[in-house]
């Protein structure tokens, strides 16, 4: 699975590099550290703190008009939560489970931005869309694998906004903030606990990077 996902990831690069050459297309870098956690809509699951994590890799914006454009591309998701599973209901057969989920993604976005007209080399811009993403890798505080208690597919929102200032040219620098929030339960059931849960995977990412 993970080498049909490499071969994905490279056609998509081709894709966007290719389409850089288009008049109204431009390609970019990021490297955006963020906090992320996890959420439940069951009351025996609570959350039980945040990690820090990071989300690299290259953007794109297709310009369909001066100031609205289409924007997706391809990027590496560290992210995760934790979560205690309440074991009160049978305190005789079970002790609070405390969960850290440490979670990589390939992340596939794909957003509407809004961008105002350049003012003293700078641009402000709004944004909302979509993400997709696909596990490649979901371990413990201890570094044990989780992927058996973990979904293969997540998807969500993201809102933000932020500036881009003109380093020259056509090279901006690119600071922003992006709320991501998730709709889709990215865990199993916890079968000892007999709990079956959604998780929903949040973060805020602080957005960084550079566009050419």
């Amino acid at each position: 699975m993970q080498r049909k996902l490499l071969i994905l990831a490279g056609l998509l690069i081709c894709i966007l590099t290719n389409a850089q050459t288009e008049k109204k297309t431009r390609l970019g870098f990021l490297l955006s550290p963020q906090i992320s956690w996890m959420s439940s809509d069951e009351s025996a699951v609570s959350s039980n703190g945040s990690l820090f994590g990071y989300n690299f890799g290259i953007l794109m914006d297709n310009f369909f008009d001066t100031n609205y454009a289409f924007s997706t591309g391809l990027t590496i998701n560290t992210t995760g939560g934790k979560l205690t599973y309440d074991g009160t209901a049978e305190p005789e057969l079970y002790n609070d489970l405390n969960t850290t989920y440490r979670l990589k993604y390939i992340e596939v976005p794909l957003s509407l931005k809004l961008l105002t007209n350049e003012f003293h080399r700078s641009r402000y811009y709004g944004q909302f869309g979509l993400y997709t993403q696909f596990n490649i890798k979901a371990t413990d505080g201890d570094n044990n694998s989780l992927s058996k208690d973990v979904n293969f597919f997540d998807m969500g929102y993201q809102l933000g906004g932020g500036m881009e200032y003109s380093l020259g040219g056509s090279t901006f620098l690119t600071i922003g903030l992006i709320y991501s929030g998730g709709f889709i339960d990215i865990t199993k059931e916890i079968s000892d606990y007999n709990i079956d849960d959604k998780a929903n995977l949040k973060r805020f990412t602080f957005q960084f990077g550079v566009i050419f």
